[in-house]
């Protein structure tokens, strides 16, 4: 049984249907790199929970999301070969574990604006003052922020066109009309700095690259903790994807200031 094989037939029929995998692919390729790297050629439910508790201490969603991936791919593998093992359900599902969204507040956010301002280089700087106030006004997740290229935001239109989103959908973002000067500053200061730029995304890195969504993480940590802002709860903690439920309270809270490179004093609201 050629299970590389079967993993790129696995996908291929989920990815037919409209879903995109990309993070069940790479955990999948490791599985089987495991397993190869553990002399095993088939599945069985032993090497799967072994596989999943590899990584240590790590939460019990995390491990939920590494045994949902592997159940998927097992149960493919059955239904093709008979013989297969798929860990039975509730074997570390992570279920009951959903972390609770952190609402920020307008001081949460203001107070995360002015921590960017400790980053290293002004672009990167700029770029995430431009992130956290972006998430907040518009609703995007950390990776559709991340893919924006230069010809998604149409400022003569007001639109954010967020391309190949959750479930492969495409979606247009209106936008106030400040928030179109504020990216429009953003994007001249980012052209003074890189006149040969090395990529076509809209927000970029401090080396002119496009941001990883790894490293929007690793750095909102660090902002968090200049911010001062502290956890709710075990499970209620500052996280960068929680920025976008304030979008959620626009009603209740019409504004967001969006200071910018320094400018005067701008003010975001939904359109």
């Amino acid at each position: 049984m050629d299970l590389r094989a079967m993993l790129d037939d696995y996908l291929a029929v989920r990815r037919a249907l409209g879903t995109k995998l990309a993070r069940e692919e790479k955990l999948l390729r490791q599985f089987l790199a495991w397993l190869a790297g553990n002399g095993m050629t088939a599945i069985t439910a032993d090497a799967v929970v072994a596989w999943v508790r590899q990584p240590g201490e790590v939460s019990a969603g995390w491990l939920g999301m590494r045994m949902r991936a592997v159940r998927g791919f097992a149960g493919f593998c059955r239904s093709l070969d008979g013989v297969t093992e798929v860990p039975p359900p509730g074997v570390l599902s992570g279920s009951g574990q959903r972390v609770t969204p952190y609402l920020y507040s307008q001081a949460d956010i203001d107070a995360l604006a002015a921590a960017a301002g400790t980053l290293r280089r002004e672009v990167r700087r700029s770029t995430y003052r431009t992130l956290i106030r972006l998430l907040a006004v518009t609703g995007m997740r950390i990776g559709e922020a991340a893919s924006l290229d230069v010809s998604d935001f149409d400022a003569e239109a007001g639109i954010l066109t967020v391309r190949d989103a959750k479930n492969g959908r495409t979606r247009l973002l209106p936008l106030h009309p400040t928030t179109v000067t504020a990216l429009l500053d953003y994007r001249q200061a980012i052209t003074a700095a890189f006149p040969e730029p090395a990529t076509v995304a809209l927000l970029v890195s401090g080396a002119g690259t496009r941001l990883l969504t790894v490293n929007i993480g690793a750095t909102f940590l660090k902002l968090v903790a200049a911010a001062g802002l502290e956890p709710r709860s075990a499970n209620c903690r500052p996280r960068a994807h929680d920025l976008r439920h304030y979008a959620d309270g626009w009603v209740m809270c019409p504004a967001v200031t969006f200071p910018l490179l320094g400018a005067a004093e701008l003010v975001l609201q939904s359109a």
